[in-house]
């Protein structure tokens, strides 16, 4: 158990408490927040703070047994009373049952919220030693998880009282497919895991944003070295002059977003000034008292501002707006549609939507040696270690290798770190004052700067003929990108690719565009536009099916693409699209579901009952363009062995996944294998986590690695060449130290050889792709995920509400290589799925909270049932690829199926408001 560092326990101080079993006094004042004091002061920082409002109840504690949400609760509340951390629950090395069953059940994935969703249990279960499903939901609905869709904590949760039951770790040779425990697990649930803000030095300088209060505005500033002078502990701010290279963006030719703008802001949250210095001067400083006169310009707010004719420039380079067209055109859809027994279309329209991670950007920086040989090193949560080396050499001016990223954990980021936030902000600090220096945004900063969700507008057209087979397809969408570009061009050319939906349509004609505005820039968010493309698909294949009289899952049967079939893109599926399976797995969930909803709608009047399908397929990794991985795995002289892995684990357990997968490639216990992972000075790039892409991709390239390995330590044995692909020799390694042994068995017989030096193996994958020509036609992907979701809602037709009964997820897989991480992402991209679809709609200047942005709580929450379809994908690792974002697309397409289902209006703008709904239903305002 974590005690309270030792050096805060003065006898001057002025309260005592008690905390996690020993008392404590603390000088802190009465009216800190207890949390403040838990992690400042006493080090504890297993406590997280994700909004310090009492909304997202990641700082939850146990006061004399019940939970509190510390950021609200000051600390002269808790004077003489027990207080009990994450850090408390554990005792003499083991951990408790509650928190042995969050990690056998995969309960923690980026573990931000894991202690509070822990301590909230806690208090339960001390009340109710075995609760219902209910109760656990009513226990722990203060507490919000952005990433596991809360089904796997409510499954630890009530596995409780049946008693511990440890799962051994998998044998060699066993650990794919296994539903072994998270390698990782442990310090998620103990709260000795490091995010951002949990390892700030004690000497750092802090830094704050001072950001424009409007969408659009030039900017001048006055004397900003009098504030300077006239402020203790404030030692610097800093300019766009102070910038090397004032821009970044994602890709090498665009640039366009400042570090701090330079007279002129171009959305509202935009930095304009860096104050840097000691916490507490600029925690209390008075924003008011700066020099900066503001003169607010017209905005260019949504797509029809956008697009309108002389429009005014968001960049005055950008004529039009406009970032970026791309398009696929296949055969005649013209020509197509003249000859279609049936044909239907529709427009339909998302919002913003904000990533909600519960951990807000934080991170350090400090500058390293001297002169020439000076180096900057960033700490910082992240989902891509190499590319933000790579953008920050550009912001300083320096050589990559200048350049040292060490990812902390990651609280969540779903696409949303992958853009830069506070690392060239405390970068740029700590290389200009030769001090460390750190930053941490608050919930409403974060919300108000970082990158959205694409707002869409798609117009989509799909023509078949009599028997419901599929001859024309013509989609438009349009997308509102923001102030920047950030991953604006991955979404205008991913979308008219998969604008078909994962169907077999021979006259193809679609378009995805990208518009300048002045609202936030909008960025990667789990799909890059898919999400939003098929809600439009999907409407539209309900439609046609009705429109012919054939069953919804019928008609998505006939057209499913299958091995053989070309894509919009020209490209032949050669394996692996197993849509067909998916559809065929749910046909009896799917049939059922409109016998039980038909029953109960001929009794029910005001509540209806309705039941969606909606299908969807992902291409795996970048679009059209090199997507490499590499890894190493080796073994020390000592007979240590590390698998060096620069895939960051964001929550989707990469990290246990592809050491199931080295465990098993180089024929060793999963167990025996030590991971370092994200650092830039030891670990090679291994591409971005993002796009679905690191089991396939990282997985692929650990396997080769892990084969590499394999094949010198045979060698280094003096074993026959080729013999290391033979699994009945049995590899070891024994003994540690100068006694350490590479040992192989086979049929009784024994070979031991001492490890005389370090052997490492290397894998380098980069999926077969090709670039598109002018019409689009080309290979984008190597491997596509495919999955189908039905969904049943109740819908309250006065209050115009809806409610998520039962949803069941079949996903192609390709091999599940840990199936309790692979349901996990389902899961929690469902739930992801589900806010998209009925409650999440960023306004911004007005939603910069977890109180106004509302996202599924565990009250919101079906029961999800996932069934893992594995249709092999040769390329990837044991036949593994993606399921990260497949989780997420088509649930809001199910849902949405199953709100016309019920009520026979069709919604075609998300998310489903009960407003608008009651306002489609005819009802009054």
């Amino acid at each position: 158990m974590n005690q309270p560092r030792e050096g805060f326990l003065g006898q001057d101080a002025a309260l005592e408490l008690s905390v996690n079993g020993g008392t404590v006094r603390v000088a802190s004042p009465p009216a800190t927040r207890l949390a403040d004091v838990l992690r400042d002061e006493l080090g504890l920082t297993g406590t997280k703070i994700g909004c310090n409002a009492g909304d997202c109840g990641a700082c939850t504690v146990l006061l004399d047994g019940r939970q509190v949400c510390s950021c609200l609760t000051a600390v002269a509340q808790a004077a003489g009373r027990n207080v009990t951390t994450v850090e408390g629950l554990a005792a003499d090395g083991r951990l408790s049952d509650l928190q042995a069953s969050f990690q056998k059940h995969g309960a923690a994935q980026c573990g931000i919220c894991t202690p509070g969703m822990l301590m909230a249990a806690a208090d339960l279960l001390a009340r109710t030693a075995a609760p219902d499903e209910a109760e656990v939901k009513d226990a722990l609905g203060g507490v919000l998880c952005r990433c596991t869709g809360y089904q796997k904590i409510i499954e630890a949760v009530l596995d409780v009282a049946s008693g511990p039951r440890p799962d051994l770790p998998p044998a060699a040779g066993a650990a794919v497919g296994a539903r072994a425990a998270k390698v990782d697990g442990i310090a998620r649930v103990t709260g000795e895991e490091r995010f951002g803000a949990d390892d700030i030095p004690d000497d750092a300088l802090w830094l704050r944003v001072i950001r424009s209060p409007h969408h659009h505005a030039s900017f001048r500033l006055g004397d900003l070295d009098a504030v300077v002078k006239r402020t203790p502990g404030l030692e610097r701010i800093l300019t766009a002059k102070d910038v090397p290279s004032n821009g970044f963006g994602i890709y090498p030719h665009i640039k366009d977003q400042p570090v701090l703008a330079d007279g002129e802001a171009r959305f509202r949250g935009e930095a304009v000034l860096a104050l840097v210095g000691k916490r507490e001067a600029i925690e209390t400083f008075d924003e008011a008292t700066l020099p900066i006169e503001y003169v607010p310009l017209p905005p260019v707010m949504g797509l029809d501002a956008a697009m309108a004719p002389g429009a005014p420039l968001v960049l005055p380079d950008r004529p039009g707006n406009l970032l970026q067209d791309g398009g696929v055109r296949k055969g005649d859809a013209a020509a197509a549609f003249a000859s279609c027994a049936a044909v239907a279309e529709g427009r339909f329209e998302t919002a913003f939507v904000e990533h909600a991670y519960i951990e807000p950007e934080a991170g350090w920086a400090r500058r390293v040696g001297k002169g020439r040989n000076a180096r900057l090193e960033i700490h910082v949560t992240t989902q891509t270690p190499y590319m933000d080396r790579d953008e920050m050499a550009v912001v300083m001016k320096l050589k990559p290798t200048q350049v040292h990223i060490v990812p902390t954990a990651c609280g969540g980021g779903f696409g949303g770190k992958l853009d830069m936030s506070v690392h060239p902000l405390v970068g740029l600090a700590a290389w200009l004052t030769g001090k460390t220096v750190a930053c941490v945004y608050t919930r409403p900063e974060s919300m108000a700067s970082t990158t959205k969700r694409h707002p869409a507008r798609v117009h989509a057209k799909f023509g078949c003929d009599a028997s419901g087979r599929l001859l024309a397809c013509e989609v438009d969408a349009e997308f509102d990108t923001g102030a920047y570009a950030s991953w604006g061009p991955t979404v205008a050319t991913r979308v008219p690719i998969h604008a078909t939906g994962p169907y077999m349509v021979p006259n193809v004609r679609t378009r995805g565009r990208g518009f300048f505005t002045h609202c936030h820039p909008a960025g990667a968010f789990r799909g890059f536009g898919v999400p939003q493309g098929a809600i439009a698909h999907e409407a539209v294949m309900d439609e046609l099916a009705d429109k012919l009289g054939i069953d919804r899952l019928e008609f998505r049967l006939r057209n499913a693409l299958k091995a053989g079939d070309a894509t919009a893109t020209g490209q032949v599926l050669e394996h692996s699209a197993g849509l067909g399976e998916c559809l065929e797995r749910l046909r009896p969930h799917w049939q059922r579901a409109q016998e039980e909803i038909a029953a109960f709608n001929a009794g029910s009047a005001n509540l209806r009952r309705g039941v969606g399908i909606g299908c969807m397929w992902y291409g795996i990794g970048n679009t059209s363009l090199s997507n490499p991985s590499t890894m190493r795995i080796g073994v020390s002289k000592s007979g240590v062995v590390t698998l060096y892995s620069g895939a960051l684990d964001i929550g989707q357990g990469s990290n246990t996944i592809l050491t199931q997968i080295a465990a098993d490639a180089a024929g060793l216990p999963m167990s025996t294998i030590r991971l370092v992972t994200g650092d830039t000075d030891l670990t090679a790039d291994a591409g971005k986590t993002s796009a679905s892409r690191q089991t396939f991709v990282s997985g692929k390239a650990t396997e080769l690695a892990a084969l590499d390995l394999r094949k010198k330590l045979f060698a280094a044995a003096n074993a026959p060449e080729g013999e290391y692909l033979d699994y009945r020799y049995k590899l070891a390694i024994e003994g540690n130290g100068k006694a350490a042994q590479i040992v192989i068995r086979r049929d009784g017989i024994t070979h031991r050889v001492p490890l005389k030096k370090d052997i490492l193996g290397e894998g380098y994958f980069d999926p077969p792709t090709s670039p598109a020509d002018a019409d689009g036609q080309g290979v984008p992907y190597a491997s596509y995920a495919f999955a189908a979701q039905i969904a049943e809602v109740e819908v309250d037709l006065e209050l115009g509400t809806t409610r998520v009964l039962r949803i069941v997820a079949a996903h192609d897989v390709g091999r599940a290589i840990n199936p309790i991480q692979v349901e996990g992402q389902i899961q929690g991209g469902t739930v992801q799925g589900l806010g998209l679809a009925l409650m999440e709609e960023y306004l911004p200047g007005r939603t910069e909270n977890l109180h106004d942005y509302l996202i599924p709580t565990i009250g919101d929450v079906p029961h999800m049932e996932c069934i893992l379809v594995e249709d092999p994908e040769p390329l990837g690792p044991y036949g593994a690829k993606g399921v990260g974002e497949p989780g997420l697309i088509p649930t809001a397409p199910a849902i949405l199926g199953a709100i016309e289902n019920a009520t026979g209006v069709r919604m075609r703008q998300v998310p489903v408001l009960p407003h608008r709904l009651r306002a489609a239903l005819g009802a009054p305002a």
